[in-house]
């Protein structure tokens, strides 16, 4: 590849509205009043577009494409705007799906929240298809490719799969950020990054329940000698597992009030990937630091924001790194 090519293309097949209704001693069955409402432009591709392209500028050029209903794309058209991410979606007729989460901060047991998801676009065959000429065309300037999200109806299982192999055949490194068949296959393909949680790990690799620290990197292990570059597993609380060729590590950030976990794992891929793509060196503890970093300072935030440099800096140097190269 040449230096021109300092782009990175998220793709969002089954981009979402999220929104968030805060509904104190919410009950099913009974009349319930929402104390306060927000509305997000959300999906896994649209999240980590703007997670990188918050950072003043500096993670390049940021292009968005996938699937859009027009009858709801003012949210996302607006978040592009605001984070100066190229809007290369296709719109498609009817409206991108909405995950409403219900949050009751007054549970008698702590805060609940009840999620209820809306289905969302049926891909036509002829749309498919013109996503990847958009991609063949976006391929020419861009540097990473990031596939993430669900798979909506009409878009075949591996569909991911084929676009890894259409990508790295030409020189691109592509990243996968999914779940089920659709990751499975995709792993097949080789990407050179993944980001599945402990139960996603499981699913791929049909084990049984991976509860100890050293199942869990033989598993990453595994996955990645099958040809994957780095596999990050994420641990929810207790951080995330780094696993490339030479080394394993795992992450652990510091304390943080939570506000939001939405896109939480989204902001680790773009962290991984903006230590990968800017000056930050990008060896596995960098990817390791900055992921996690991005992480724990959008789990403080509501919606697809980080905080200021300064606390990204913070979070970053106070995050714990150990080795797990010998329970590999």
């Amino acid at each position: 590849m040449t230096s021109s090519r300092d782009g990175l293309v998220t793709v969002t097949l089954n981009a979402a509205v999220d929104q968030t209704l805060e509904c104190p001693g919410f009950a099913a069955g009974a009349v319930n009043r929402v104390a306060a409402q927000t509305f997000t432009a959300g999906g896994k591709g649209i999240n980590v577009a703007a997670f990188l392209a918050g950072r003043a500028g500096r993670a390049g050029r940021v292009t968005a494409t996938g699937f859009l209903g027009s009858d709801n794309a003012a949210p996302f058209e607006a978040l592009f705007r605001e984070r100066g991410i190229e809007d290369r979606c296709l719109r498609l007729p009817g409206g991108s799906r909405v995950n409403i989460k219900v949050v009751d901060r007054l549970g008698p047991e702590g805060p609940r929240i009840t999620d209820i998801n809306l289905p969302g676009l049926v891909v036509p065959e002829a749309a498919l298809s013109r996503l990847v000429d958009e991609l063949d065309a976006l391929a020419r300037d861009s540097r990473w490719f990031v596939l993430a999200g669900s798979v909506p109806a009409g878009v075949p299982d591996d569909f991911y799969a084929e676009m890894v192999c259409r990508l790295k055949a030409r020189g691109y490194s592509v990243a996968v950020d999914a779940s089920g068949a659709p990751l499975r296959r995709a792993v097949a393909a080789r990407p050179d990054l993944i980001k599945p949680n402990q139960h996603e790990l499981r699913e791929l690799l049909g084990a049984p329940l991976l509860e100890e620290r050293e199942q869990v990197v033989r598993a990453a292990r595994e996955i990645q000698r099958s040809g994957v570059g780095l596999v990050v597993v994420s641990l929810g609380a207790d951080g995330a597992m780094f696993v490339d060729a030479e080394r394993a590590l795992l992450a652990v950030p510091p304390p943080i009030d939570v506000a939001s976990t939405v896109g939480a794992g989204d902001a680790m891929v773009a962290g991984v990937l903006a230590a990968r793509m800017l000056a930050e060196g990008g060896d596995l503890e960098a990817c390791a630091r900055l992921g996690t970093a991005f992480a724990a300072g959008k789990l403080a935030e509501v919606g697809p924001v980080l905080p200021p440099d300064e606390r990204l800096q913070e979070l970053r140097d106070a995050t714990r790194i150990e080795p797990l190269d010998g329970a590999a």
